[in-house]
């Protein structure tokens, strides 16, 4: 018999949180979290996002065993001013039975009824800024900070449960050449000089910091027709200058502005962090942050973790502009791969521009499932 149990107290979170360390114990590919991170993601007074946004946790349990753990939000800003009547549902972890995922899935569709909402759609997170998407190919890669892994027999139970694919993203490998690809180059070159162009240098992340609000306006414009996007909220922002951009380092980021100093387009990058994560297995202390500190120092490949383009700039160039200057930084520091964080499938513009890295290819695709609750 299954029963499903919502979190309420500190030590049911904690095994909300280390459930999948269980289930994927020995697995070579999953990228543990920092436990304490995850256990603060659900805190109101550490998380900005659940300002504007409610979050139910949930248990499965056989037999006094957990067998599955379920994330239940809604986020109002996407419902009330999108209007977007979706109930979103993340964190979700199972083991291979099919009555877990479906009693589950039913805590989504029962809390999405209660408040008038019309479909459920997930894996995502609260915001765009979380970790979206189910694996559906690539299950033999190494994950990384950024991205959600899954067993294959994730995908298959919402296929046998009658759930329809809503966004899908596709993620490419990028072989890091000796010499930035002539066209690249040549194109950077000329559009820097048709839209009368600068590419922003930093000494410091001081100096990052003073441009992050610009980032995350411009952030909100070109991604606002995507789907399932939400904007970003200053108090958002103010937390992700605190607690991120102070710590990156400026060689991988990217700021392009126009002659008036409005920033058109921005790129983050970092060193992957995937092994040091494993190495550290969800704790910082005392000798997790020695790997972290040891990867960003030696890593061999990199992931591309945001990139955004002004609306009106986009299918212009802008990008090559960032991956010419990225390369550079990337054979500097001895960097042989990047690895693109989820690109949607429609953003034919970027993937574009990896035919000219040789060697580089789709590795990874992973989906949202949707189900319109009337038919639970």
């Amino acid at each position: 018999m299954i029963t499903i149990k919502e979190v309420k107290k500190t030590g049911e979170l904690k095994d909300f949180v280390k459930f999948p360390f269980k289930l994927y114990k020995g697995s070579p590919y999953w990228v543990p979290p920092i436990i304490r991170e995850e256990m603060a993601t659900f805190d109101k007074t550490q998380n900005p996002s659940l300002e504007s946004a409610d979050v139910w946790l949930f248990l499965a349990y056989r037999d006094h065993k957990i067998v599955g753990r379920i994330a239940v939000i809604i986020n109002h800003i996407e419902v009330e001013q999108q209007q977007k009547k979706k109930v979103r549902f993340g964190w979700f972890d199972v083991i291979d039975d099919i009555e877990v995922t479906k009693a589950l899935l039913a805590r989504v569709a029962e809390i999405g009824k209660q408040h008038g909402l019309e479909y459920l759609e997930g894996p995502v997170g609260f915001s765009n800024m979380d970790k979206a998407g189910m694996l559906t190919e690539g299950y033999e890669k190494l994950s990384n900070m950024s991205t959600i892994y899954n067993y294959p027999y994730y995908p298959e139970h919402f296929r046998q449960l009658g759930y329809e694919k809503g966004a899908a993203w596709v993620e490419y490998l990028i072989r890091i050449p000796d010499i930035v690809p002539d066209k690249v180059e040549k194109l950077a070159d000329i559009v820097l000089k048709r839209y009368d162009l600068k590419l922003l240098q930093f000494k410091s992340s001081k100096e990052l910091v003073e441009y992050a609000d610009g980032m995350f306006d411009l952030m909100n414009r070109s991604f606002k027709d995507l789907q399932s996007f939400v904007p970003i909220q200053q108090s958002e922002v103010e937390q992700y200058k605190k607690k991120y951009l102070k710590f990156i380092h400026p060689d991988f980021v990217k700021f392009i502005v126009d002659k008036e100093g409005k920033m058109v387009a921005f790129s983050i990058t970092m060193p992957s962090f995937s092994k040091a994560l494993q190495k550290a297995n969800g704790k910082l202390f005392p000798f997790g942050f020695i790997h972290i500190l040891r990867a960003m120092k030696k890593s061999k490949s990199a992931t591309l973790y945001l990139i955004g383009v002004e609306p009106k700039y986009q299918n212009k160039g802008l990008t090559a502009i960032i991956f010419n200057e990225t390369t550079k930084i990337f054979q500097k520091r001895g960097l042989k791969y990047v690895e693109s964080n989820p690109e949607l499938e429609e953003n034919i513009a970027v993937q574009l521009l990896w035919k000219h890295y040789e060697g580089s290819h789709p590795h990874k695709h992973r989906v949202t499932w949707r189900k319109q609750l009337d038919t639970m």
